[in-house]
């Protein structure tokens, strides 16, 4: 699929506080600037099915974390197939399809506390319906991951806390080597300052996407 189109799918991956909303969306006006139709979206979604798994993560409902997995699945799924606004369907219209976060997500934060192949399996779904033509995992210590999200935010989510997002950062790594046969990851120094990162995201994209 991701040589038929000249639009393209591009994924930003990285632990909470990395910087990846902010680049994503920098992205999204480079790309505009030069003329690219562009389509910005996060997971979880906004749909019911994100904001159940939302409302997990600020602790107003209790569940396991092979249900949090299972969610994300379907929340996924979802957006992928959504035929109002499905991330398959803005591809098809020609658009270049920016993610914040897609199944490598789910490997990393899942993963992080159950079993990692039962994760990529439950996904596999998604993985054979659309992979990103590009991922940017923007790469920072949970050490200072946590200093910005502690400092952007009053209300913590039950994930941001140390030691979950170094079991997380070292379960990107492992999904990392697991997935880069078949996936196109590039990685990116997430310590830089903004302006940096996204003159350096920027650089990657047109090297990656739009090179032709």
């Amino acid at each position: 699929m991701g040589l038929m189109r000249k639009n393209k799918f591009i994924v930003f991956e990285g632990i909470d506080g990395s910087g990846k909303s902010t680049q994503a969306k920098l992205l999204q006006q480079q790309l505009q600037n030069e003329g690219h139709k562009t389509y910005l979206t996060f997971e979880p979604t906004d749909s019911p099915i994100g904001s159940i798994i939302r409302n997990i993560f600020k602790r107003r409902i209790q569940a396991a974390h092979e249900t949090i997995a299972g969610l994300f699945v379907a929340d996924r799924l979802d957006h992928l197939l959504n035929n109002t606004n499905g991330i398959l369907k803005k591809l098809n219209e020609g658009y270049t399809v920016i993610c914040d976060r897609y199944y490598l997500s789910s490997y990393a934060y899942q993963g992080a506390h159950v079993d990692m192949d039962w994760v990529i399996q439950a996904n596999s779904k998604s993985a054979a319906l659309l992979k990103a033509d590009l991922t940017i995992y923007i790469d920072i210590l949970p050490k200072e991951s946590l200093e910005r999200v502690h400092k952007g935010r009053s209300d913590i989510e039950i994930f941001e806390n140390l030691e979950n997002l170094q079991k997380v950062e070292t379960a990107y790594e492992k999904a990392i080597k697991l997935t880069q046969k078949d996936e196109n990851i590039v990685r990116i120094n997430g310590a830089a300052n903004t302006n940096e990162i996204a003159t350096q995201v920027l650089e990657v994209v047109k090297k990656h996407c739009f090179n032709s």
